[in-house]
């Protein structure tokens, strides 16, 4: 488990767990949306943390991808330039870029007050919904998800088409592994994600057109709740249909957390016939 692969793996899941951190809080907003109690600064956070991890996983998958192409279709040129240091060094590089391009999500969610009778909720703010800011985040976040599901397509396609026209080999085996699972997870990836761009689109579309569309964006919105906090659990399940040698660092993993608390156990617990408990008097 110490490839440059699983380093993105692992970068992706810190933005999953990050994720699924956040749920309680949308649930709160869910039953208690109005008024909103936690305050300015939990509002802009909870979007902007959200926004970014979302950023963050279209970056490493499309990297990946990358890095896919370059180890099956340039192989000898991937052993010089991808090495674990400047992967590290480009995941950092991807947080920065993504946690940069969610920076606009501070001027575009907070508290409002709704009325004068102090009412408050978290929401989009008037700021960006007349300076344009909201209409300039939803192409952002669209072309975050279009521009890398159309690179991905095609560097896969590469990837298999290489694989196909030359001869099977045990390394070539391996690739076809990993293509396998990379390909599983930007599917499910797109499938989670998909009614959310949509239900966002129809919402931004719904203020100048027909109030249908506003209640059909809503629906899509009660899907894309769901899918949202799906796409961050399903990794996990995914990594462990797909990759033998991940269920196998999860064993092994689970071994050794056996082993240290039997170990504990223990001493916690010495056998009567050790040599603390065992008579020294003659």
């Amino acid at each position: 488990m110490r490839s440059t692969t699983y380093l993105y793996l692992s970068s992706m899941a810190v933005s999953d767990i990050l994720i699924l951190l956040l749920m309680p809080l949308d649930l709160y907003k869910l039953w208690r949306y109005r008024p909103w109690l936690l305050g300015d600064a939990v509002c802009k956070l909870s979007q902007f943390v959200s926004e970014g991890c979302t950023f963050s996983s279209i970056l490493h998958m499309t990297a990946l991808g990358a890095e896919r192409y370059l180890a099956v279709c340039f192989p000898l040129r991937a052993r010089l330039l991808v090495t674990r240091g400047r992967v590290r060094a480009l995941i950092a590089g991807l947080w920065v870029v993504a946690l940069l391009s969610a920076g606009p999500v501070w001027a575009l969610v907070g508290v409002e007050q709704l009325d004068e009778g102090g009412v408050t909720e978290c929401r989009c703010t008037q700021y960006a919904l007349s300076s344009g800011l909201l209409a300039a985040m939803l192409w952002l976040s669209n072309l975050y998800f279009l521009i890398p599901l159309c690179l991905l397509s095609l560097l896969y396609g590469l990837i298999a088409r290489r694989l196909c026209l030359r001869r099977h080999t045990h390394r070539d085996n391996a690739h076809r592994q990993t293509l396998r699972m990379m390909v599983v997870i930007v599917l499910a990836f797109v499938l989670c994600w998909l009614p959310f761009h949509i239900g966002r689109t129809l919402f931004s579309m719904s203020a100048d057109s027909s109030p249908d569309l506003y209640y059909i964006s809503q629906y899509f919105n009660l899907v894309s709740f769901v899918l949202f906090y799906l796409s961050a659990a399903i990794n996990p399940l995914l990594y462990n249909i797909m990759s033998v040698r991940y269920r196998s660092a999860v064993r092994s993993l689970l071994n050794i957390h056996t082993g240290l608390t039997d170990e504990l156990n223990h001493r916690a617990h010495p056998s009567p016939l050790t040599p603390s408990h065992s008579s020294t008097h003659l």
